[in-house]
């Protein structure tokens, strides 16, 4: 047994490696993939394009506009002094925000009463609108808090004044201190990279394995297979192996350029990412396996794969958080491989979890792929049909 499955694994890896087209693929689109998701998909939003539109013109409105300067966050790209101005920037996405100070500014502030200052934010992009608006509510935050000092020690002075004396008033203060772990800069790429890593094995071991079989098929080298000795186990096992071992290779390599192009934080340990990679192929070659015994031709296996796959990365927490979603369907990802293999790579690389905080996800993917594999076992056979 052990002679004729080398046999088989030797030919699947010549007739996969073979064909250059084959070899770019297994190398080039995990690249990209990193690429793209590296540099190209930033959520990061480090300097928005603010409009500055100021119905009041005093000291205090330019002392509110020096706070939004001075935070490194915004850059004043226009003052448009009508509506239809500031609606014309809006929609042709000049800026991300108008902000309007309102006549009667200074005076509301002089006289201690409550005053607001509107901010129109574009909402086309949901999560750079909530980035702005966060950001420009805590420059006027900083403002509010600076006039309020000022007038508090505006008042202790009079008071000095009046008395003759020195006073020594205990004034209460809180300031929140806000440290975040594991990705203390708040970068995406952060939380993205390691993502592509699950994304590119599930791609690449998922269609190949899916292919495997379908292409005997239409290569007429079924027939070849059926008269040999071979049983349906070593068939299996030499179809899923080699694929196995790409998987594997794609993951070192996505690893190796996450850490080496991008500086990805690495906190884990090696061996907990690949008992989490073993574990993880039992259900994506398993999925695979199944997808080609019930597809013709190519297409077909191409297709089913695509069909998977969407609903797998979809669901799984890469771009939108879980909690996020309806309650029916977050149960529903629980019994998706592909999140809680996400949640291995993530843990392992931004907060350097071991086993014994991820046996939960290792334990859940092994008893996903056992029965994926188990299925897909009962299905195969070595026969055409």
């Amino acid at each position: 047994m052990r002679e004729r499955l080398k046999v088989i694994i030797r030919k699947e890896l010549i007739q996969a490696l073979r064909e250059p087209r084959m070899r770019v693929m297994l190398i080039l689109p995990p690249i990209i993939q990193l690429i793209v998701f590296g540099y190209a998909a930033n959520l990061d939003v480090d300097m928005s394009l603010i409009a500055w539109m100021d119905r009041d013109a005093t000291q205090e409105s330019r002392e509110l506009l020096s706070n939004f300067e001075g935070s490194g966050r915004f850059q004043i790209v226009a003052t448009p002094q009508r509506d239809a101005e500031m609606q014309h920037l809006l929609d042709h996405g000049d800026v991300d925000a108008v902000v309007r100070v309102l006549p009667g500014f200074a005076r509301d502030v002089e006289r201690g009463r409550t005053t607001s200052v509107q901010v129109l934010v574009d909402g086309t992009n949901s999560n750079t609108a909530s980035i702005v608006s966060s950001n420009a509510g805590q420059a006027i935050a900083r403002y509010s808090n600076e006039v309020n000092l000022r007038r508090q020690r505006d008042k202790l002075v009079g008071r000095t004044m009046s008395t003759g004396g020195p006073l020594r008033p205990n004034i209460p203060r809180v300031d929140a201190r806000t440290r975040v772990w594991f990705n203390a800069d708040l970068r995406s790429r952060n939380y993205f990279v390691p993502g592509v890593v699950v994304n590119i094995i599930t791609l690449i071991t998922l269609m190949l394995t899916a292919m495997a079989i379908v292409r005997e098929k239409e290569i007429g080298t079924m027939e070849q297979l059926m008269v040999t000795p071979i049983q349906s186990i070593e068939l299996m096992l030499g179809k899923t192996l080699p694929f196995a071992l790409v998987g594997l290779f794609d993951t070192a390599l996505a690893v190796t350029v996450a850490l080496v192009l991008f500086h990805i934080p690495f906190r884990g340990h090696v061996w907990v990412l690949l008992l989490g990679a073993c574990v993880f192929l039992m259900t994506s070659l398993g999925a695979g396996l199944f997808i080609s015994t019930v597809s013709r031709t190519q297409q077909q296996a191409m297709m089913s794969t695509f069909l998977f796959f969407q609903p797998f990365f979809l669901l799984s927490g890469f771009t939108f958080p879980i909690r996020n979603m309806p309650p029916a369907v977050q149960y529903l990802t629980y019994l998706n491989p592909v999140r809680y293999f996400l949640e291995i790579v993530r843990g392992v690389f931004l907060k350097g979890s071991g086993v014994s905080v991820l046996w939960p996800q290792l334990v859940a993917l092994a008893i996903i792929g056992a029965s994926v594999l188990t299925l897909s076992a009962l299905r195969f056979h070595k026969k055409l049909d």
